[in-house]
């Protein structure tokens, strides 16, 4: 489950600027999607931005929360919680929490980031595994997600068919390097609407979760938002996807082809 609320940060869970002068997103943006095994909605997530203060100085706080409902709940109940607090000028991240409750299995796992007292690298402090030494500029799952956002979707250039990007990740108490590939445009069918869109597949570990490398597909707003609409995933177990069904606090009106 790990791995799917993972991706699932990363899709809803990603214009170059500073976080003062940004363009894609701003604090009050609140995303709800369900998570969908065919016809059965089995769970749902929700994704909101806002300003808060952490030992005294400005932050963004970004939280996810993913829940399991209905027969998806009584089989094998999840809340699995996300936290991010994000400096606001580096778009770094200076805290990341991970509560995890999946049947009954339990982890709580606090990471504080320091990115000044090394030139060349950055300093993580966990309090389940200790010290770890890490890239320079490493984000945690949310953190990358607006950056993702805000610099991987510039509005004055074009992005490339095929073209991979990398982003320095830090999850579950290990690096791990997101890496997304930009494969094209779709319009897809919501709940809110009919939604031109950004198709990207991150590149997926082939043989652990996933048939092939690429498992994963996800989908954002072909506008100035560049919100994410739809995920879905093709595993060993089978497939599901997960969607938009509601929006608020948007820099930009959604672009809706069609109601």
């Amino acid at each position: 489950m790990k791995k799917i609320i993972y991706i699932i940060c990363l899709t809803m869970l990603m214009t170059s600027s500073l976080w003062g002068q940004i363009l894609t997103f701003k604090p009050g943006e609140k995303v709800t999607y369900t998570i969908q095994y065919g016809f059965i909605t089995g769970g749902y997530a929700t994704l909101q931005l806002d300003s808060d203060t952490l030992n005294g100085k400005e932050v963004w706080h970004s939280k996810i929360v993913a829940k399991t409902t209905g027969v998806a709940d009584a089989i094998y109940k999840v809340l699995d919680i996300y936290e991010s607090f994000i400096d606001p000028v580096t778009e770094l991240p200076v805290r990341s929490i991970r509560n995890v409750r999946e049947g009954r299995y339990r982890r709580y796992n606090v990471v504080l980031f320091d990115h000044k007292s090394r030139a060349d690298s950055a300093i993580l402090t966990s309090d389940l595994t200790g010290i770890h030494i890490a890239p320079k500029g490493i984000h945690d799952i949310l953190s990358c997600f607006y950056y993702f956002r805000n610099h991987i979707f510039p509005v004055d250039s074009n992005l490339k068919l095929g073209g991979l990007n990398t982003i320095p990740t830090w999850f579950t108490d290990e690096l791990y390097p997101i890496r997304l590939r930009y494969v094209g445009i779709d319009e897809i069918k919501t709940k809110v609407g009919r939604i031109k869109c950004y198709k990207f597949n991150p590149v997926t570990e082939k043989g652990r979760l996933f048939k092939t490398e690429e498992g994963v597909s996800f989908w954002f707003s072909a506008d100035k938002n560049f919100l994410p609409v739809k995920i879905s995933f093709d595993i060993f177990v089978g497939s599901f996807s997960t969607e938009i069904t509601s929006y608020e606090g948007l820099v930009y009106p959604l672009e809706i082809i069609k109601k």
